[in-house]
């Protein structure tokens, strides 16, 4: 009964109740539904966009005739954005005035500003520069033609461009043909079509007339359009003739239901479409004197802008010495360039001429960029010398006035001036080595008789007969080596009585005494490379992980043997050495000269302590795009959103087809909607800078 009094309400207090309890219901509900859409987060449904755009249609439509228009518009299926323009949009025939080309929205523009050649083809290369807003997803290899006329030229040359030296890929460089046939047309005329390497070196240069053609590819610093002498370079000894033949592309289609279909569809193959490029620097400077200095009284110093095979001819012009010649009376000092030459006076009273007068006659480039003679009258002022004989004298003052405070029987001696003459080699020595030695100074005489080489016998050393000290480089005068037969693993002790070596100022050393062992055979592998078909003249170079040359071996028989190597991980290249001088050599376009041919080993190379390695290398057996080891390439494509990096040479070769733009099914690996999925010329080989079968 309680109970029911308890809980009982009014019927008009229930309805207020009621009205209350909706009302603060739908506050709530009208809350949350605020809350629920004021609130940020990601949107779940469906992977990240990685496709690129995709080509809708232009104005003029691809391939359109008779065009008189100032613009181009294309139209893709999204939002669109284009990036690095200038370096990378290729407009053919080139134009004076660069087009004003820009994206919004979904629609790419070209405003030409030059006024357009008549009865002429022109292709708008984009390369990679567009890409969709959202995710940057590039659009590579992608291009657009037309023609003002009443004919569309449709012929093409592909191929690929790598450094000769280090077969990297060329990335941005230009590649041009020219219908004029003559040898000097690329040093004057600009190119008649022009195309940009992409991330892999390859290039495709589209539009082309039927006729024949000679092509180049240069890094057109100044952008003229030909090339300068300071440029890189790389040039095909054949003429091309570009044609066409008719193929079919094979592809499979998957079904809903997961089953695949071959299809076969016809193409145009256009060809040549194997051309291989490789670029060269001929290491071209004007020749002119940069500075020369006489740094102090000992020496004068003469700094050329570019190597020289020929020295200059310099004169004394000071009365005391007037037509005399500096070499007779100073000892050159210089490097196998000679684009430095230091000069160590001997005669001693032209070491004490504060000023210096001379005429310096020497090879340097004209106006026509010809090396003539010519003549600069020089004087060279010991500045620094007045400095130091003031404070000289400050310093002789002050010995004189301690002096005056010493007993009168005191005597104080004249501070002698020692030749510096010391080992620089590291400790242990190979066993392939000489003992090296830096001098302060140019040396005159070495007592040999004051040089000893003693070879440590348990706790006792045993004197051998000493090795010659020789210069290290004839031209190199501060820098001797000692040459020996070093047993592996002994302990060496060379030893230098004073005054055995006497400078060219009759400074002689301080006595020298240094200890030093040899390292052992077992610090050490062989390695051995045996090479199938190997030419005349190969030489295999051992590289470092910074791809510079550590050891070389020439082949012989087939077999190159490099031994005492250091443990270590390495990389291997070889070379063919053309003219037998046994270094590398670059190529001269003027003179039709290739660079020398250089082929890589495509794996790294494990050397471990005490090993004996045999690597078979056939430097035939891949595309020159596979050889080079992808850890040691500098030039690496960039990847795209969600693609692997990839080691290209622990992976098979791919041959796959890509459509280059204008749909005709033909291409080397480039990838009209970014599918740019195969890095080599795939099984049919590709021909060389000299036109030949290279790679198979």
């Amino acid at each position: 009964m309680k109970f029911e009094i308890a809980n009982y309400v009014p019927q008009q207090q229930m309805n207020k109740f009621n009205n209350i309890y909706l009302r603060t219901l739908l506050i709530i509900v009208f809350a949350l539904i605020i809350v629920a859409c004021a609130s940020i987060g990601r949107p779940e449904g469906g992977p990240r966009d990685e496709m690129p755009p995709v080509f809708i249609s232009s104005s003029p439509q691809v391939g359109a005739t008779n065009f008189s228009g100032d613009k181009i518009t294309i139209i893709f299926d999204e939002n669109v954005q284009i990036k690095d323009v200038m370096d990378k949009v290729v407009i053919s025939p080139a134009q004076k005035s660069m087009p004003a080309i820009s994206a919004q929205g979904k629609r790419v523009t070209v405003e030409f500003k030059d006024t357009m050649l008549p009865n002429t083809t022109y292709t708008i290369d984009f390369s990679d520069a567009i890409s969709d807003l959202n995710e940057s997803n590039a659009l590579d290899g992608f291009a657009t033609d037309f023609a003002t006329g009443d004919q569309l030229d449709s012929l093409r040359i592909s191929g690929m461009v790598f450094e000769a030296r280090n077969l990297e890929p060329a990335q941005g460089m230009l590649v041009g043909i020219y219908s004029n046939l003559s040898d000097t047309a690329i040093t004057t005329l600009p190119f008649e079509r022009i195309a940009k390497t992409n991330q892999y070196g390859q290039f495709t240069i589209r539009n082309l007339k039927p006729g024949n053609y000679r092509i180049f590819a240069i890094n057109d610093v100044n952008r003229d359009l030909h090339w300068d002498r300071s440029e890189d370079v790389a040039f095909f000894d054949t003429i091309l003739t570009p044609s066409t033949k008719p193929t079919e592309i094979f592809d499979t289609l998957s079904a809903v239901d997961g089953s695949d279909s071959i299809v076969c569809s016809p193409a145009t193959m256009f060809l040549p479409n194997d051309i291989l490029l490789s670029w060269f620097n001929e290491g071209y400077q004007a020749q002119y004197l940069k500075d020369y200095k006489r740094t102090d009284r000992q020496r004068i110093t003469f700094n050329f802008a570019a190597p020289s095979d020929t020295l200059p001819i310099i004169t004394i012009l000071n009365k005391e010495f007037e037509g005399k010649q500096l070499d007779q009376l100073a000892l050159l000092n210089t490097g196998a360039t000679r684009d430095t030459l230091e000069y160590w006076i001997k005669d001693t009273t032209l070491l004490a001429l504060d000023t210096l007068n001379v005429a310096a006659t020497y090879l340097r480039t004209d106006t026509l960029q010809e090396l003539s003679w010519g003549t600069d009258t020089l004087k060279m002022v010991l500045k620094t010398e007045k400095k130091k004989e003031k404070k000289e004298k400050k310093k002789k003052k002050k010995d004189n006035e301690e002096e005056d405070s010493l007993a009168s029987d005191s005597i104080k001696l004249p501070e002698l001036t020692f030749l510096s003459f010391n080992p620089a080699s590291g400790n242990p020595l190979h066993i392939y080595a000489p003992l090296v030695f830096n001098a302060s100074q140019p040396i005159d005489t070495i007592l040999t008789e004051g040089v000893h080489l003693e070879i440590k016998n348990d706790t006792l050393w045993e004197p051998l007969p000493t090795p010659e000290l020789q210069l290290s480089v004839p031209t190199k005068l501060l820098s001797y080596k000692m040459e020996h037969q070093w047993i592996p693993g002994a302990t060496y002790r060379i030893s230098i009585d004073s005054a055995a070596i006497i400078g060219i100022y009759n400074e002689w050393n301080r006595p020298i005494k240094q200890e030093f062992s040899v390292k052992k055979e077992e610090d050490y592998a062989t390695l051995f490379f045996d090479i199938a078909n190997a030419p005349e003249g190969l030489i295999v170079e051992l590289l470092s992980s910074s791809d510079e040359p550590v050891r070389t071996a020439k082949v012989v028989d087939g077999l190159a043997e490099i031994p005492y190597v250091d443990p270590g991980e390495f990389y291997a290249r070889a070379y063919i050495d053309a003219n037998g001088n046994a270094k590398y050599d670059t190529g001269k376009l003027l003179e039709n000269i290739q660079p020398e041919e250089v082929f890589y080993f495509n794996k790294k190379i494990k050397v471990k302590q005490n090993w004996d390695i045999e690597q078979s290398w056939d430097i035939y057996a891949l595309p020159i795009d596979q050889q080079k080891p992808h850890e040691i390439k500098k030039n690496k494509p960039k990847l795209k959103r969600g693609e692997r990096e990839r080691n290209t040479s622990d992976e098979e070769e791919e041959e796959d087809y890509f459509d280059d733009g204008f749909g005709s099914g033909n291409g080397f690996g480039g990838g009209r909607n970014g599918n740019q999925n195969n890095r080599g010329f795939g099984g049919g080989g590709f021909k060389s800078n000299s036109g030949n079968q290279f790679f198979r």
